[in-house]
């Protein structure tokens, strides 16, 4: 056999053995491990806090709103006038709790000093008075009945003394303190009243609590409303995950943190990132909307997939197929 002959046999012998090498090392290597599931986007219902009468409505469905954006208000009237009371409440309140604690001004001690020497006055009047008809009844220079009036008199005029000397000593002494607590706790409840009366009016002011898109709009202005009733539903921009399942055998490629590529039919060549970011620790039988073809009646275990580089694309309920190498090194 020729030189060249030989040369061209063991080239092409080599060629063969790299690829069915090549190929044996490939079909030794795991597939790509690829899950199911569907969007989830995040929804709340918006509301205010107050009942009354709505005013304005500022957006309609599909909307884009930002957080702290102005979404309605209600008619203010009824809560800016409970306001008003609130506030004469506390002023009274305050001249209450001002005028116990600093006690009796010195013109209403000093009349009532005046009032006890007044009293002093009268009862020693009173009581000389007495000891003179006492020594007159001795001898029998007046009646007994002019002894007994001069001993009522004498006893008036001794209550009159120790009432004046009472009150002398309550105002010196100023208020009790069970009276200054109590003066105390009605402003503070006065107090309270009025800072439910801000937060009344201000909660009349329906506000984005974070970006959104409004979903429906379920009253119209002029609607009167209790409180807490729907006004909008609103989807939320952030967070948007993917709610995915995986069966028991290949739940230990399925790490927290882990990275996946996202698909949708919209997109089949520009995933979306993601990372897991949820293992549900019990198992259950795959969701009927879970389109898998070899796991209808098994056992799966949940996944939250955090989508990274969401966009308006996703919408709520989308399939999406998620991929990994299930051969990547993980924890």
């Amino acid at each position: 056999m020729k030189k060249p002959v030989v040369i061209a046999l063991v080239v092409a012998g080599l060629v063969a053995a790299i690829g069915l090498g090549t190929l044996w090392y490939q079909s030794r290597q795991p597939e790509p491990l690829t899950l199911y599931g569907n969007v989830d986007i995040r929804t709340v219902n918006l509301s205010f806090r107050v009942g009354g009468r709505l005013q304005t409505l500022k957006v309609d469905e599909g909307d884009a709103l930002k957080a702290g954006q102005t979404l309605g208000t209600l008619d203010p009237a009824p809560y800016q006038n409970a306001l008003l009371q609130a506030k004469a409440n506390v002023s009274t309140a305050q001249a209450k709790y001002d005028l116990i604690t600093e006690g009796y001004r010195a013109e209403e001690i000093a009349q009532a000093l005046a009032a006890v020497n007044q009293a002093k006055a009268a009862y020693d009047y009173a009581q000389n008075f007495y000891q003179r008809q006492q020594g007159l009844w001795k001898t029998r220079v007046i009646s007994a009945n002019d002894l007994e009036n001069a001993r009522s008199s004498r006893d008036q005029a001794q209550a009159s003394l120790k009432s004046a000397q009472d009150k002398l000593s309550q105002f010196r002494a100023g208020n009790r303190p069970q009276e200054i607590a109590q003066a105390k706790a009605s402003l503070e409840q006065a107090q309270a009243q009025l800072a439910q009366a801000e937060l009344d009016l201000h909660d009349t002011t329906l506000v984005a609590p974070t970006d959104g898109t409004v979903l429906t709009r379920a009253v119209e202005p002029g609607s009167m409303l209790n409180a807490g009733s729907t006004v909008l539903t609103v989807s939320l921009t952030h967070p948007v995950w993917v709610r995915a399942y995986v069966s028991e055998r290949n739940l230990g490629d399925a790490k927290p943190g882990r990275e996946i590529l996202l698909y949708t039919d919209g997109r089949p060549d520009k995933p979306y990132h993601g990372k897991i970011g949820f293992v549900s620790p019990t198992a259950e039988f795959t969701p009927k909307s879970v389109e898998t073809p070899d796991l209808r009646t098994d056992l799966v275990y949940r996944l939250r997939i955090i989508v990274t580089d969401a966009d308006d694309a996703l919408r709520q309920g989308m399939p999406v197929t998620a991929t990994f190498d299930a051969g990547q090194p993980h924890e």
